[in-house]
């Protein structure tokens, strides 16, 4: 390589700069291929200057090279002869095979001053039967610095070539295009028609029109014995001999790294770009969680109070019984049957409580298994959500990928245990724990024991029962005077209006209390799942801003390296 003043000085910026995007890689989690390709992209400045000869096995590319060289250095055949990549260099020894780090690459050296300072790369088929070949390729394709394309004129510029062709667009390689084979074709305007055809697939993939030259290696293998070399060759060594020059050797040698630096830069800001719409979709779903958890508490609110309703129409049924019982038995005709207190309660019991305490039961069994079922079906509406948020194919292999995927999976991870290990029966018994101490204390503490799901009937029936023992205390034969039973009558009427009405309240209260006890923990449980997620996410949106800034920076600076290294040409 040249080496001026002016060339050191590209040289120790584009270090600096290839150095300065792996580290940005490597930071931002970029996949292990990327990093590579940098790692790659900075060796290739110290290299020697790769020529990379790729094509379909059966394009002749053996032959291509041999007759390129002018001797036989590699084995030619009809089927696939080369099952690695052959570097080939100048040397003393003449067919010295040397291995490298890379079992798949071999070094060859060949006494041809026409290799001094070049070395040239044979790769396998690009379309050959052992798929590795085609992986060998491709792989080193970002290593070229000049690509020799080679096609067949028999069936010239084939889909896969065309797909390959897009590779090299893809790296930024400067590409030589070789129609081998033309002396098949019989007539000069069958040959401007394959050179349109492919010129113009070129160009297509390209975006530009490289140099297309239409060549026999058979021809040129045979006339050189004859010393008439083929009129496709010629032109070829000219345009080699230019582009191999030491300064086009510079340019294309400091070119090409940065060339891969440039998509290795969009293809990181493609992730970045890619990773800020998952979180603007994410943030999405959790808000969209946030107001089905909303909607859902409201829902439920919704429902209790139909539920709350139908307990205050059997009480309000119950109210109904008491107060005919009470104008039936509080009267002067009925002053035998005062006499009896505990065949008037049994009276109460079967005419007034009647079938109360198996409808408040039903009424509160109904009640819990609607809330159970209500809060078992949001979590699962939780977890279907997490499972749709898949990372999209820009961002599935990098470091934000799987950090987002593991605090996902702990989302989903905590509906799923919530489903797996809460059942109905367990809702249902925890929270009639929480309700039953406050119950007791709003009927009177009465039936000890009993849960709201198990047994509210029991307790609302004693307390049904404990109002005899207010409404018609007192009532003896010879306590009551002439205007004390019609007055006993309006005063039980009373004291049955304020029972009732606060058991109404008290039960009320301890429901509503109730449900908003468990929505708070099923609150509690979501925001407990979500955090490390919000926080993984307001972390995020920091750094894919400062990556934003950076690759910013980085890519100002590659624009004017770039500019700098056309400017040698």
């Amino acid at each position: 390589m040249l080496v001026s003043d002016r060339v050191q000085d590209l040289l120790s910026r584009e270090r600096a700069l290839l150095g300065d995007v792996q580290t940005f890689l490597e930071l931002h989690g970029a996949p292990p291929e990327a990093l590579e390709h940098a790692r790659t992209a900075a060796r290739a400045l110290d290299e020697t200057f790769l020529l990379v000869v790729v094509g379909e096995f059966n394009a002749g590319k053996s032959s291509f090279v041999n007759a390129l060289l002018g001797a036989p250095v590699l084995p030619e055949g009809v089927t696939p002869t080369t099952d690695r990549i052959y570097v080939l260099v100048h040397g003393e020894t003449p067919g010295q095979m040397e291995p490298t780090r890379d079992p798949f690459v071999s070094r060859l050296t060949y006494p041809l001053p026409s290799l001094e300072g070049v070395a040239l790369v044979d790769t396998p088929g690009t379309n050959a039967i052992i798929r590795q070949h085609q992986a060998l390729t491709e792989g080193f394709l970002p290593r070229a610095d000049l690509v020799l394309f080679l096609t067949s004129a028999d069936r010239p510029f084939t889909e896969s070539e065309r797909q390959f062709l897009s590779l090299a667009a893809r790296w930024g390689r400067s590409v030589i295009m070789v129609v081998n084979k033309a002396d098949l074709l019989e007539t000069q305007e069958q040959r401007a028609q394959v050179r349109e055809f492919v010129e113009s697939g070129a160009r297509g993939v390209l975006g530009l029109t490289p140099p297309v030259l239409l060549i026999s290696a058979r021809g040129e293998q045979r006339g050189r014995a004859s010393g008439q070399s083929d009129p496709g060759f010629h032109a070829l060594r000219e345009i080699l001999k230019m582009r191999l020059s030491q300064t086009e050797r510079t340019r294309l040698k400091l070119a090409n790294p940065l060339a891969t630096t440039a998509e290795l830069l969009g293809g990181e800001e493609a992730r970045a770009e890619a990773a800020r719409q998952t979180l603007r979709e994410d943030l999405s779903v959790l808000m969209d969680l946030e107001a089905q958890r909303t909607h859902h508490r409201e829902t439920m609110l919704g429902e209790l109070d139909g539920q709350l309703n139908r307990v205050g129409r059997l009480l309000s049924e119950f109210e109904v019984r008491a107060d005919r019982f009470i104008d039936d038995k509080l009267r002067f005709s009925n002053l035998r049957g005062l006499m009896n207190s505990r065949e008037l309660e049994d009276q109460f019991r079967r005419e007034a409580v009647a079938d109360l305490p198996d409808a408040i039961d039903r009424q509160f069994g109904s009640m819990i298994d609607r809330f159970v079922e209500a809060n078992l079906h949001f979590w699962e509406d939780v977890q279907a959500f997490l499972i749709r948020r898949q990372p999209g194919g820009e961002v599935a292999r990098t470091r934000f990928a799987y950090d987002r995927g593991a605090l996902l999976e702990g989302i989903a991870g905590s509906a799923r245990d919530h489903l797996e290990n809460t059942t109905q029966q367990e809702l249902a018994r925890q929270l009639s724990r929480d309700a039953e101490d406050a119950m007791k204390g709003a009927v009177g503490g009465l039936a000890g024991g009993l849960g709201i799901g198990a047994g509210v009937g029991a307790l609302i029936g004693a307390t049904a029962l404990d109002f005899t023992g207010g409404i018609l205390a007192g009532l003896t034969l010879g306590s009551l005077g002439l205007f004390v039973l019609p007055n006993k009558r309006l005063q039980a009427h009373r004291q049955l209006r304020q029972k009732v009405d606060a058991l109404r309240a008290g039960l009320e209260q301890i429901v509503r209390r109730e449900y908003e006890r468990e929505q708070e923990r099923a609150d509690a449980r979501l925001r407990d799942a979500i955090s490390p997620y919000t926080r993984f996410t307001e972390q995020e949106q920091l750094r894919l801003e400062q990556a934003r800034t950076r690759a910013a920076e980085l890519r100002a600076r590659l624009e004017a390296l770039q500019a700098d290294v056309k400017a040698l040409g």
